[in-house]
C-alpha cells in the first residue's frame, strides 16, 4: 500500500478563535523526514474585530517554515527583521540556540475583512546544528521555480524535484511541493529514498487507487512510484526528507536531543533571556504545563 498511516489531524485554539488543524506530531507518526510539526490555518475571514495576532514567543532547536496560499502577515522576531508575509513566499526562521518572534495581521488590513490561509512547519535541526546562531530568510514568490504540466502544476517550495531546485537554503535533505491539479489529473511520483507524506488541502484524491480525503496527512511508501489522481481540481503538498538523526524531545515551541537544553529554555524564557522584540510590548508566557 503506498500509504502506509492517514494521520486525521485534530483541531487546536490558537487564541482569539484562531483555529488550526495539526497533523504532526501525532501518536503514531512523530515526524516525516526533518520535520515535526505541521500545521494548516484557514482558510478563514479575519474580521476586524478578531484577534488573532500571536504575541512574542520563543523556540530552540528547530526551523519554522511558513507559507501563505491567502492573505498576509507580520513577522517581526529579536534579530530586528520585520518581515511581511504574502502568498507563494517561503519565510524560514532559523532558531537554533534561541529566538523569539510574533505574528500580526498587517497594519494596513486592520480595518477591513480579508481572508488567511496558510501552513506553517517546523523543521528539526540536525544534531551539529541545533545551538546554531539563529536566523532569518525570506524567499520571494516570484523566485521559486515552478513545473506546469499539462493537467497540474508544482511549486518547488524547498528542495529539488522535475529537474528544478528552490533557491531555499536548509541543514539537510529536504522536500517541500505545493501542487495543483485540474479534473482528471495523474502525477506521478518518483520512488526516492527518505521519509515523505502528502496533504490534501482541499480536495480528495486517490494514491495508486486509494482514496484519501481532504485534510488529511497520508505518510507515503516511495520506495517505489505512487500514481496520485484527481477527480476535481485539487491542492496539495507534499512534504519530507531525510529521517532525523536523533531522538527529539517536544515541549511547547522548543525542540531539543537533550531534556537538559529544553528546561534551560524554559529558564531562560522566564528570566526573558532570549532578547526583545522591537515594537512588541507584549509576549505569551511560559505555560504551567
Amino acid at each position: 500500500m503506498a500509504a502506509s498511516l492517514i494521520i486525521k489531524p485534530h483541531e487546536k485554539d490558537l487564541g482569539g478563535g484562531f483555529v488550526v488543524r495539526r497533523s504532526l506530531p501525532a501518536a503514531a507518526q512523530r515526524s516525516v523526514g526533518p520535520f515535526i510539526f505541521f500545521d494548516h490555518f484557514g482558510p478563514v475571514t479575519r474580521k476586524p474585530s478578531d484577534n488573532f495576532d500571536v504575541r512574542p514567543h520563543p523556540h530552540i532547536g528547530l526551523a519554522t517554515v511558513t507559507y501563505l496560499f491567502e492573505g498576509a502577515m507580520m513577522h517581526r522576531d529579536t534579530l530586528g527583521y520585520a518581515q511581511r508575509i504574502e502568498p507563494g513566499a517561503i519565510n524560514w526562521m532559523t532558531a537554533g540556540k534561541g529566538i523569539a518572534h510574533s505574528e500580526r495581521g498587517p497594519e494596513d488590513l486592520t480595518a477591513e475583512p480579508y481572508r488567511i490561509h496558510g501552513l506553517q512547519l517546523w523543521a528539526a535541526l540536525p544534531l551539529a546544528e541545533e545551538e546554531c546562531e539563529p536566523s532569518f530568510s525570506h524567499t520571494p514568490a516570484s523566485t521559486i521555480p515552478v513545473y506546469n504540466e499539462n493537467l497540474f502544476s508544482a511549486r518547488i517550495l524547498i528542495g529539488s524535484a522535475f529537474g528544478l531546485t528552490s533557491p531555499v537554503e536548509t541543514f539537510s535533505e529536504t522536500l517541500y511541493i505545493d501542487f495543483q491539479t485540474q479534473p482528471c489529473a495523474t502525477i506521478l511520483l518518483p520512488a526516492r529514498a527518505g521519509e515523505y507524506a502528502l496533504y490534501s488541502v482541499d480536495g480528495d484524491l486517490e494514491i495508486d487507487g486509494e482514496k484519501i480525503a481532504a485534510l488529511q496527512l497520508a505518510v507515503l511508501d516511495l520506495s517505489k512510484p505512487v500514481s496520485i489522481t484527481s477527480d476535481n481540481s485539487a491542492r496539495f503538498v507534499l512534504l519530507g526528507g531525510a529521517p532525523l538523526d536523533a531522538y527529539r524531545h517536544m515541549w511547547w515551541n522548543f525542540v531539543s536531543s537533550r531534556k537538559e537544553r529544553i528546561e534551560q529554555a524554559k529558564d531562560d524564557w522566564r528570566a526573558q533571556g532570549f532578547g526583545t522584540v522591537p515594537g512588541e510590548t507584549e509576549f505569551i508566557p511560559l505555560p504551567e504545563h
